[in-house]
């Protein structure tokens, strides 16, 4: 049972995940785990992946369902792209249940950082209008979905701001499109870690309970920003990685001293 405190607390950091993934596709779900462990009080890390996971997962179909309205998702490739990722996705997670938990963290932290590079690489690009799924860019689109997917079981994230810029990388398609096509990836690799780790009872569905509702509203907010903002989304990257590596050296330091002591 979580308490009073740790609902309220629940319900604003699902609404920041949600808002997240509607105004960017990603950010949130990278900062879903240590919200968790940090901000709520989830003592244990491997509860908290499994939770973050149905909860981002919950979050990133309800945002997909706002971005189809619109009609910016590129499907024929989300859908390639999350169908080889799932794979990925199901090994990744069965590797990140083996490994203890501080030394996972550690690694997340590092992963975040790396992420937070790719954020402010990759999305000034325009892109290229009209792009199709085609025997060029297949190999490219499996092999990277299929990378992505491992990463995102393996963490239990999202995987949002990994899947964007692989998108972009792989059919230059522009921005609005890899934001609004990556949550299908992002739904179903959350799915898929959340299920491994719902058989292994890793997963409070109180707290991720808690997570979906706030996720819904923020990410109703974000998504409608989104459509408004898009032109300053270089910014917004600056803003979202720049918390990104705080939160990640603020978890490395934290997870080694944990390790070391």
């Amino acid at each position: 049972m979580i308490s009073a405190v740790q609902g309220v607390l629940g319900l604003i950091s699902g609404a920041s995940v949600g808002f997240s993934l509607g105004l960017v596709g990603g950010g949130g779900s990278v900062l879903a785990v240590p919200l968790m462990v940090y901000v709520v009080g989830v003592p244990e890390p491997h509860i908290a992946i499994g939770s973050s996971a149905i909860a981002v997962a919950t979050n990133a179909a309800v945002n997909l369902f706002n971005h189809a309205r619109g009609r910016t998702v590129i499907w024929p490739v989300a859908v390639a792209f999350a169908a080889a990722g799932i794979i990925g996705a199901f090994c990744g997670s069965l590797l990140g249940k083996m490994l203890d938990g501080q030394k996972l963290l550690a690694l997340f932290a590092l992963v975040m950082l790396m992420i937070a590079m790719l954020m402010l690489k990759t999305r000034a690009r325009v892109g290229v209008p009209d792009v199709k799924m085609s025997r060029d860019n297949l190999p490219a689109i499996v092999g990277l979905g299929l990378a992505a997917g491992t990463l995102s079981g393996f963490f239990g994230i999202g995987g949002g701001f990994l899947i964007v810029p692989a998108l972009m990388l792989a059919t230059g398609m522009p921005i609005m499109n890899a934001v609004s096509s990556s949550l299908v990836a992002v739904t179903a690799f959350g799915l898929t870690t959340a299920a491994s780790y719902a058989w292994s009872g890793l997963i409070a569905w109180d707290l991720a309970g808690l997570f979906i509702a706030g996720g819904i509203a923020g990410g109703l907010v974000g998504t409608s920003l989104a459509r408004h903002l898009a032109v300053r989304r270089g910014a917004l990257n600056v803003v979202f990685a720049s918390v990104i590596v705080v939160v990640a050296l603020y978890m490395l330091t934290r997870s080694l001293l944990h390790i070391w002591t």
